[in-house]
């Protein structure tokens, strides 16, 4: 079966045993539609501004719709997905994928927005932003599914607190959807 974003897991030897559904950010299009409002926004302004004052040139013209493309491709988040055994990010057009079962380091990386940085046994590395699992159980039962098994077998030998301190964050999360949805909150 063909995925539509190409995010299949490209791996030697067997699969990993579990069910073969994958799954997505569910919030990633409409974190895109607002990266392309934005940019939107910031090309009329700059454009009603420009020919407001009068100054508007064929090379200012052309220099709006770039600085709008700039922003949009800084605002546009990475698409994740995960499957048994695996988790991928696709970010303008480059997919990178780790194997879960097979991680070896988890670390956390703190800065304008946290990162959530994974390794495995065969050279992958992904970035993910810690939000993105905490707002998708699915993937998040993805990853920490792999993670157990690599931990398991020795595999993960830093990380582990990383991992077991979002799982705490996402079952507190969720179970805070639960209360919300059945109005005991």
């Amino acid at each position: 079966m063909e995925h539509r974003d190409d995010t299949r897991p490209q791996v030697t030897g067997s699969s990993p045993a579990g069910t073969a559904a994958v799954a997505y950010d569910r919030e990633w299009a409409g974190e895109v539609r607002g990266a392309v409002r934005y940019a939107g926004a910031l090309l009329a302004l700059l454009l009603c501004l420009d020919t407001a004052a009068g100054s508007l040139t064929w090379w200012r013209a052309v220099l709006w719709p770039l600085t709008a493309l700039l922003l949009f491709l800084v605002l546009c988040p990475a698409r994740v997905s995960a499957g048994p055994g695996w988790l991928a990010t696709r970010r303008l057009g480059r997919t990178r994928r780790v194997r879960t079962d097979l991680l070896t380091a988890v670390r956390p990386v703190d800065g304008v927005g946290p990162r959530l940085v994974l390794r495995d046994a065969r050279g992958g590395r992904v970035e993910i932003d810690p939000e993105v699992l905490i707002r998708n159980p699915d993937l998040w039962y993805r990853l920490d599914e792999g993670a157990r098994r690599a931990e398991a077998a020795g595999l993960l030998p830093s990380g582990t607190t990383a991992l077991h301190s979002l799982a705490r964050r996402v079952n507190r999360e969720t179970a805070r959807g639960v209360f919300r949805a059945s109005g005991l909150e």
